[in-house]
């Protein structure tokens, strides 16, 4: 059994903006610029869900990226990758594509179905300084190809990226050290997982109804966690069955500078990522 002898707590729950993204994608903005500083070392969270093909249909053309990783986790649907860097892969239910644009990339998401519900999380993990100009990386995941970790009280934590009662996620990262869990929770079932001390964390609840310390989650809703030195970790405690994402890594306490799909530490490195896709000097 993994005891976490005191949790932390919610500081506060952000509903997000309710946007459109790509070529008309309708999803929901949970992690906004202005918490990029209190998160660090994450920089966005979309939360995208819909049965009307109209929301989604359209996709991500090719679009660029510089300067950090995006981890796409497919709850249900089917989304084409496809890249300048000559890769490709299709991304389907319960599946993650993860990307270090690095330098620089080209890329299009596109879905690859007419029908019927897509929904998932889309997460920005900042690089650090030293490893934002790293050559472009590319990988996908089925759903088989994602490691689980079991509770005996039948809960289990599907390890995108981290560990979990032992068990070693698909991804591993240095310097930011990130640890990306779905939670899956039957009622009256609690999960307890130990966090570093310093590492900023957040849970989205978006099945279910699920309590951290007493304190109810809103549903599709960003919880932030508080930084209380004297927590160990966090108990997700579920009131019926649940579904909760959990993220958590090591800040990186760098300047942060974004221009859209570009995120650098200086103005200085945005006009030279817009001068060298400009010039064709991306992958």
């Amino acid at each position: 059994m993994i005891e976490v002898k005191r949790s932390r707590r919610i500081e506060r729950m952000h509903q997000g903006e309710a946007t459109r993204d790509g070529a008309g994608v309708r999803l929901t903005r949970l992690l906004t610029q202005g918490l990029q500083k209190r998160l660090d070392p994450f920089l966005m969270l979309d939360f995208f869900s819909s049965n009307d093909a109209a929301d989604y249909i359209a996709g991500f053309p090719d679009h660029p990226h510089r300067g950090f990783e995006t981890i796409t986790y497919m709850l249900e649907g089917r989304m084409r990758h496809r890249d300048n860097a000559g890769h490709e892969g299709l991304l389907a239910t319960g599946g993650m594509q993860w990307m270090v644009a690095g330098s620089g990339v080209v890329h299009s998401e596109m879905p690859e179905q007419e029908a019927g519900r897509m929904a998932g999380f889309q997460l920005w993990l900042n690089l650090p300084a030293r490893d934002k100009m790293t050559s472009p990386w590319y990988r996908d995941f089925a759903a088989a190809d994602l490691p689980c970790a079991y509770a005996p009280d039948g809960a289990r934590a599907i390890v995108l990226a981290g560990a979990a009662r032992g068990v070693a996620g698909a991804v591993q990262r240095p310097v930011t050290e990130p640890l990306i869990l779905n939670l899956q929770l039957p009622a009256g079932v609690s999960w307890s997982q130990p966090l570093a001390s310093g590492d900023h964390a957040f849970v989205v609840l978006y099945a279910g109804q699920a309590s951290i310390a007493g304190e109810a989650l809103t549903m599709e809703a960003l919880a932030v966690l508080d930084d209380d030195p004297a927590a160990d970790g966090v108990i997700v405690s579920a009131h019926e069955e649940a579904r909760v994402f959990l993220v958590a890594g090591h800040p990186l306490r760098e300047p942060i500078v974004q221009y859209g799909p570009f995120v650098m530490n200086t103005r200085e490195e945005i006009a030279a990522a817009v001068q060298d896709l400009r010039e064709g000097r991306f992958a």
